[in-house]
């Protein structure tokens, strides 16, 4: 049996299963302690599925979570629903991610920014400016980069069901209204635990410093970090505004998110429920992009009305002050096989119409 550095060894997952306070389980997580009733699936449903994410109640990644949780009670006739982890119930990102490929925690929705350090593929979604608006960020997720892409994390027995809209990550700070790259310098920003991320924000002059979500609040109060930067959804539900007053859209890197199930999870289900469940995974795929959409416009919006200044920024200039990034593919571990596969048009677009 090949595992790779996911699960280095069965101690690691031993030592995880003997913490209480990173991971909130002993010998199993106690889901009953941690969960969220109004999140939770119609009680009579006898397939549940345990999903976690570490984003708000009333964040985009839950309403689409919220609508698959519908779908499948919808198909299944009540037999099958998912229960709603938010906020970091069950852990952060990487803690669940190994969880769900251990086959303790049955599925999370997470950001693609500790997925690199497992499946080193996955930074190429990490490169700053690399899709030019959501219409191709779709297709390029959607089609075979995202389908290799997904079948890579079957090596940890986990199954890759698609991906989700975070956004397009922009920059948020309490000290000046930074419109031009020279303007972050010396600023001290939260960052991913995310390689490419860092770097690019090194490149620019800030004092990257990767920092756990659910830490970064009480920083930015506090004054550790100077700022953060996030999808305008996030920013806004997760109140980052009220302590940050400029917002900079500079929308340096597209953010997906990917929905994960474990493997040993899925592969209990029968034919018939594997089938309803990956049609409520793909249905809620979309609308939960479409709600993300919408829902940014809105967010900045309130954001608007309470105070908070919006600067607009000129995206050529900064695109150039990344480009760098690019020529450092290989120190970044850079599969540029899959950026040329991203961004360059298929004969069919690149041909001149008759």
């Amino acid at each position: 049996m090949q595992k790779k550095s996911l699960f280095a060894s069965i101690a690691v997952g031993i030592a995880l299963m003997a913490s209480s306070v990173s991971a909130a389980f002993c010998n199993e997580i106690d889901f009953n302690a941690v969960k969220s009733k109004s999140l939770m699936g119609v009680p009579e449903a006898t397939v549940r599925f345990r999903v976690g994410t570490t984003t708000a109640p009333d964040g985009h990644y839950v309403k689409g979570l919220q609508e698959m949780q519908r779908l499948l009670e919808t198909y299944s006739n009540g037999e099958m629903t998912l229960d709603i982890y938010p906020n970091s119930l069950l852990g952060d990102e990487r803690g669940m991610m190994e969880l769900v490929g251990l086959g303790i925690q049955d599925m999370c929705l997470i950001s693609t920014g500790p997925i690199p350090n497992f499946a080193p593929d996955f930074s190429v979604l990490d490169l700053p400016y690399l899709f030019k608006d959501e219409a191709a960020a779709y297709a390029g997720m959607d089609g075979p980069v995202g389908d290799k892409l997904l079948a890579e994390l079957s090596k940890f027995d986990i199954k890759g069901l698609g991906f989700w809209e975070n956004g397009f990550r922009h920059l948020t700070n309490g000290k000046v209204p930074v419109q031009h790259p020279n303007e972050l310098n010396g600023l001290k920003i939260r960052t991913m635990e995310n390689t490419i991320h860092i770097a690019t924000y090194e490149h620019l002059g800030a004092l990257a410093t990767p920092m756990a979500w659910s830490e970064i609040f009480t920083a930015l109060q506090q004054g550790t970090v100077d700022g953060q930067e996030n999808p305008i959804a996030i920013i806004e539900t997760a109140k980052v505004y009220e302590v940050q007053p400029y917002l900079s859209m500079i929308g340096l890197f597209y953010s997906p998110c990917v929905l994960m199930v474990s493997q040993m999870t899925f592969d209990r289900l029968s034919p018939e429920q594997q089938e309803i469940f990956l049609r409520a995974s793909e249905e809620a795929k979309h609308w939960q992009r479409q709600y993300s959409q919408d829902y940014n416009a809105v967010a900045i919006e309130k954001m608007k009305a309470a105070g908070v200044q919006i600067i607009d920024v000129d995206l050529d200039e900064w695109k150039q002050a990344v480009q760098p990034i690019y020529d450092m593919h290989e120190q970044l571990k850079v599969n540029m096989d899959l950026v040329k596969m991203l961004t360059e048009p298929t004969t069919a677009e690149a041909a001149p119409a008759a």
